[in-house]
């Protein structure tokens, strides 16, 4: 079967790997670390994908903006000591191979730090299995486009060749300023009742169903 995108980006945390809870706990912690007003869950869970100083100054509105250093030292804290406790979604290794095996390229483009990707990469058993990646402190955060333009003129692939593929309102804004298609997932940060506006391909509720509309449309 001819392929429809020769590059598919993939967000990191809500849409490979289930670390969203996490995340959202500990920017909890660190806000009430530091003595601000704590964010509720939905609230912290809506800056996911954004670069950190942006999410964590978005959920600590009232931390002074002296004290974002000290307020992301914390948020390292508490996520490490929740570390262990996230994984892969279910089926996203077969996913990855599927599509590798049908010849397309693979990239991330994600929120988290070149060192926080690097540490999670390595200690994976996704290691090498990507061919691009970009992170918000190497380029600009979502929903800016440079990330996706960047990782397009890496592999030489045209706007209308590369789907992107995230569970945030902020992953789907970004495929559209790059003027790129966009698949998104219900299982992550996000309410999917805001993905509309940014009109993706699909909305997949599982990684299967993902995997299944891949194998049809991809």
């Amino acid at each position: 079967m001819s392929r429809r995108f020769d590059l598919i980006a993939f967000d990191w945390d809500g849409t490979l790997f289930d670390s969203a809870a996490a995340i959202a706990l500990s920017i909890q912690d660190a806000v009430r670390d530091l003595g601000g007003t704590v964010p509720t869950l939905e609230q912290a869970k809506y800056v996911i994908g954004m670069s950190l100083n942006r999410a964590l100054a978005h959920a600590a509105p009232d931390v002074p903006a002296e004290r974002h250093a000290e307020l992301g030292n914390r948020y390292r804290y508490h996520y490490l000591r929740r570390q262990e406790e996230v994984t892969l979604f279910d089926g996203v290794l077969p996913l990855l191979e599927e599509l590798a095996g049908r010849g397309h390229l693979l990239a991330v483009a994600t929120g988290k730090s070149r060192r926080g990707l690097d540490e999670v990469l390595a200690s994976t058993l996704l290691k090498g299995r990507f061919h691009a990646s970009r992170t918000a402190d190497e380029t600009a955060g979502k929903p800016s486009p440079l990330m996706l333009q960047e990782l397009m003129a890496e592999l030489d692939v045209a706007p209308g060749r590369l789907l992107m593929v995230g569970d945030t309102t902020h992953d789907l804004e970004m495929a559209v300023n790059a003027g790129c298609a966009s698949v998104g997932v219900s299982y992550g940060a996000h309410d999917p009742a805001g993905f509309e506006a940014f009109r993706p391909l699909y909305v997949a509720q599982t990684v299967a169903q993902l995997q299944r509309w891949m194998a049809d449309n991809a």
